[in-house]
């Protein structure tokens, strides 16, 4: 490899990882700021729901669609513009004066995190050599994992510190300066690359949009209220069609062909309910903290480290244990802790409940998550063949993203069901239910799980077919 070779590759590593970690910061890094935005905003719950939701509901919807655009236009060109959207986004963000201009600035902030997310593992990959590639997407990975542990605390920092328009200023000078470093220093790619599928994007965000409309207004407006079930019917229906045109289209941006594959729908399943549990109740999780317990935003962040930083640790030990035993008893592992430790939450909060008698739970759900990530990445991709990996991990990553924005919904719904702000109280009457529901659906995942298939690796134009055990040449456990 030569000098300007070399120079290229560190340079890709630093934008990429830069930006990659900006991006997934700002998944948790409002949750901290949340009370505080509620406070000055005079927002409701469905504001706050809105303004995590927005981000999380454009991103998911979109990610496949940047990856295909920086294939066909230029993935270097491509992931420009999307830092450039979400660097101005941000700053829409720190300058908002009210919920609905704050919520309209985060979705635009999730169109070009949908952009910057699977362009910066692309420009990486074609960068560095093909023998270092595996040690190249591990530090992107923990970059990534990184900014998810750090993103409460550097929320509850920032947000005691200074104000909680900072979170969102802080990514302005990091655009700023990564902007032109990409437009010197990278080099420009592109990838095998069919039509975009426009129809099948704007179907399915549509209709999803209209479904966690109406969950989030539905226990405010009523569930039978015009609004709320039209809303909802529209949504179902807008998605009904959205099936209706990948099982006919020539190239769909979601292939059914994948879905005949019962492991690979199993994975998907799985994803998407420990994405509901988890991530709805880490959202009221962290306004019980200050809300209730009077925590202030930056000690409710460390205080969640004991939650947040176990993946860290056992991430790793899921990687290594994924390579003795296989994926799946990982993955089902990983999800049991995650029921018990929301499960231990559910039953033993209430107002007086001291931080001390939270952190077995907390290291229990923490430790679940670093069990659960590693292998349900890796199942993804070895329930099909070959030449689908690459849309089969862009789905799993689409529903995983999905299920947080259906949870915080769905989750917030029963919140809104049986409690409320007015006192300590009643904001644990309806968090108590919600946790509980959580458990209850990440129960469910690890029957997914528990379910999933041993499988035969095979190349063809098919799914890899689901067989009850597999040649000793050709098994994989999982």
């Amino acid at each position: 490899m030569t000098t300007t070779d070399k120079r290229h590759v560190v340079w890709t590593f630093v934008v990429s990882g830069l930006a990659v970690f900006m991006v997934s910061l700002d998944n948790l890094v409002v949750f901290n700021a949340l009370p505080t935005i509620r406070t000055e905003l005079h927002s409701g719950l469905d504001g706050l729901q809105w303004i995590v939701n927005s981000y999380t509901l454009t991103e998911a919807v979109l990610l496949l669609a940047g990856a295909s655009l920086g294939d066909r236009f230029g993935r270097k060109r491509v992931f420009i513009i999307g830092m450039t959207l979400f660097t101005a986004a941000s700053a829409a963000c720190a300058l908002s004066t009210s919920i609905e201009f704050l919520v309209g600035a985060r979705a635009i902030q999730g169109i070009g995190a949908a952009i910057i997310i699977p362009l910066t593992l692309t420009l990486l990959a074609d960068a560095v050599p093909p023998a270092k590639r595996g040690a190249a997407i591990g530090i992107w990975s923990a970059m990534s994992g990184l900014a998810v542990g750090l993103g409460p605390v550097v929320g509850g920092a920032i947000t005691d510190a200074a104000s909680w328009q900072w979170i969102f200023w802080l990514n302005v000078p990091i655009g700023v300066v990564l902007v032109p470093i990409a437009v010197l220093m990278l080099s420009e790619s592109f990838g095998a690359h069919g039509r975009l599928d426009v129809v099948g994007n704007v179907l399915v965000a549509v209709g999803l949009f209209g479904v966690v409309f109406g969950v989030i207004r539905g226990n405010e407006h009523g569930w039978t209220s015009a609004a709320v079930l039209g809303s909802l019917i529209a949504g179902a229906v807008v998605l009904v069609a959205f099936v209706a045109w990948i099982l006919r289209a020539s190239e769909p941006m979601v292939p059914p062909v994948l879905f005949a594959s019962r492991g690979f729908t199993l994975t998907i399943l799985a994803g998407f309910a420990m994405a509901v549990g988890m991530f709805g109740a880490i959202f009221l999780l962290v306004q019980f903290l200050q809300v209730v317990q009077h925590y202030s935003a930056l000690k409710a962040g460390v205080y969640t480290l004991a939650w947040t930083a176990m993946p860290t640790f056992t991430a790793p030990i899921a990687g290594i244990l994924i390579d003795k035993i296989g994926g799946k008893p990982v993955l089902v592992v990983g999800l049991v802790l995650q029921s018990i430790g929301l499960g231990w939450l559910a039953a033993i909060t209430d107002p007086t409940v001291s931080y001390v008698a939270l952190v077995p739970a907390f290291v229990i759900s923490g430790a679940g998550m670093g069990l659960f990530f590693p292998p349900i990445a890796r199942l993804a991709l070895e329930y099909v063949a070959p030449q689908y990996e690459g849309v089969a991990s862009g789905v799993s990553n689409t529903v995983r993203n999905l299920g947080t924005v259906i949870g915080i919904a769905a989750l917030g719904a029963v919140f809104t069901a049986y409690g409320s702000y007015t006192t300590g109280w009643t904001f644990t009457d309806g968090y108590r239910p919600a946790v509980w529901t959580g458990a209850a659906i990440l129960a469910a995942a690890t029957l997914f799980a528990v379910l999933l298939p041993r499988r035969v690796r095979v190349a063809s134009d098919a799914p890899v077919a689901d067989a009850p055990a597999a040649p000793a040449a050709a098994a994989v456990t999982g």
